[in-house]
This record gives structure tokens, sequence and C-alpha cells, in this order.
């Protein structure tokens, strides 16, 4: 290839990429997982007959989709082996102006669902990110999944059944979502936790992933006064040394939290009807590498 048909295929290749590391962080969790596998897609794509692509887009996202069908494949036994609840690992920016675009954040890449999709299928959670996010029709669903079309449909039912009750039913808007999380956060850094409670829902839900490493809940916590008291007890045992920070995580407003200058976890909420519904902890250090390790000035 001359040096100007490389630059056009990666120039090809540089305008769908967004979308490559969009489709495998869906299917994969994990920002590792999800590089490596748009990786191999570019290395496949540098030696792919280019002239015979009736489409190079779809050909990008087929590949990118098997790879991270059988990377997810192969990590299920490992998944099933993990210490505690396994949790998304976050992307996390700390300004608003510059959204990281390979993430496509403007997306739904909520923690909240992202944790509903590790209840389906390898193959259900395909077939729904590539019907419901990216719009393909059964067809190539099916030609995707080596499935047929009625099959890829009942995968997509049933992974929408899933999913239904890990959405919100109102969606509260950017304005709302941040507003509530800043009122919570001043009264977790107060370890007031009347306020606190306030704030959450009687039936909110608490899951935590230290991955072993970080001490952390091994069963899902119930109820306001119990996860307010979570709270309180941290800023309890360490007065004066806990910071919250407000970060968008996952694209959605969130919250970094330090204990003596460090990175202890990073917190994502489920927010409807005015109230906080569910409380997301990513306290594994493995999943905080892409975090600032210490407060902004």
């Amino acid at each position: 290839m001359n040096e100007q048909g490389k630059l056009g295929t990666d120039g090809v290749f540089a305008g769908v990429r967004a979308r490559l590391f969009s489709i495998a962080y869906r299917m994969l969790g994990t920002r590792a997982d999800a590089e490596d596998v748009v990786q191999d897609a570019w290395l496949r794509w540098q030696v792919a007959d280019h002239a015979a692509l009736q489409s190079a887009e779809a050909w990008l996202v087929t590949v990118t989709t098997r790879l991270a069908l059988d990377r997810l494949r192969e990590r299920k036994a490992e998944r099933e082996s993990y210490v505690g609840w396994w949790l998304p690992e976050p992307l996390v920016e700390l300004d608003e102006n510059t959204p990281e675009t390979a993430a496509e954040l403007a997306s739904d890449v909520s923690l909240a669902l992202l944790w509903t999709l590790e209840r389906l299928s390898a193959d259900e959670r395909a077939a729904f990110l590539l019907r419901q996010v990216f719009d393909q029709d059964y067809a190539e669903i099916a030609a995707l999944l080596g499935k047929s079309e009625a099959s890829c449909r009942q995968l997509t039912h049933r992974a929408q059944e899933k999913v239904r009750d890990g959405r919100p039913r109102f969606q509260s808007t950017p304005e709302a979502h941040k507003a509530l999380l800043g009122a919570f956060m001043q009264a977790a850094a107060r370890g007031d936790r009347e306020a606190m409670k306030a704030l959450l829902s009687p039936d909110v839900t608490f899951v935590s992933d230290g991955g072993g490493k970080m001490p952390s809940f091994h069963r899902i916590l119930r109820g306001a006064g119990r996860i307010a008291g979570v709270f309180w007890s941290l800023e309890n045992q360490n007065p004066g040394q806990v910071h919250y920070q407000m970060a968008r995580i996952n694209g959605e407003p969130g919250l970094l939290r330090y204990v003596n200058g460090r990175i202890e976890s990073a917190q994502s909420f489920h927010i409807e009807d005015g109230r906080i519904t569910a409380v997301f902890v990513v306290r594994n250090p493995d999943k905080l590498t892409g975090v600032p390790q210490h407060p902004a000035a």
C-alpha cells in the first residue's frame, strides 16, 4: 500500500475508533480490554482487502464485536471467580467541557446500565447492544452472531426484559442530577446522617466492588438508614481526612472520594423521582488507575 493509501485507511479507522471503543467497552466493562480489542481490530484492518469491502465501518463494527464477544467468553470464568460484586471500570472526567470522545459519553454507558448488562449472557448482551444502542437490523445481528434472525429477536427480547428494571422510569435532567448529588456530597462531607437519609430513597441499594483488594460488602445493602450509616462511618473513622470531588463518571455526574489525600473510590448514583435509588462504589484499585489519584487543589 502506498503512503497516500495508508493515510486514507488510517483516516477511516480514526473516524470510527470512538464507536469501536464504545462497543468494546459496553461489552467488556474495562478500558484495558476495550483498548486491546480495538487494537486487534486495527491490526486486522491493516491487512484487510479494503477494495472488496462494501462498508468499511460495517466491517470494523463486525470485527470489533466478534473480538469483544470472544474476549467476553474468555473472561467468563474469571468473572465467576471474582471476589465480591463485579462493577465496570469507571470512565472519569473532571472537565465537563472536554468529554472523552472515545467513550461516546453522550450515549448511555452508565454504571447502572452496565451493571445490569452483567446479568446477561454474552449473546444477549451483544444482541441488546447492537439493536438498542447501535441500531443494527436483525439481519446484521444474525450474520454477526451466526444465528437466525428469529433467535436474535428472542435474544434481544429477553435482554430487554432483564434490562428494563435497571433503567430509571423517569430520566432526571443533568442539572437535577448534579444538584441532588451536590447536596448529598455536602451532607456526606459533614457526616450528616439525617440529611443523607432525606436524599436517599427508602429502598435504595448499595453495591461495592473491592475485588478482594479493598474491603467491600459481599452482598447488596438496602435501606436509606443503613447506607447513610456507611458514609457516616467512613467520615467518623477518618475525621477531617475524607474529601469528595464532583466528576463525570460514565457520562453522568458522580463523585470521587479521597481518604488521606489518596483516591479511595469512584461513585455513581442512580436517581429517580428526586431521590437516589442506587449507589455503585468502585474501590478495586486496579479499576481506579485512570482516575486522578489526588484531589484537585
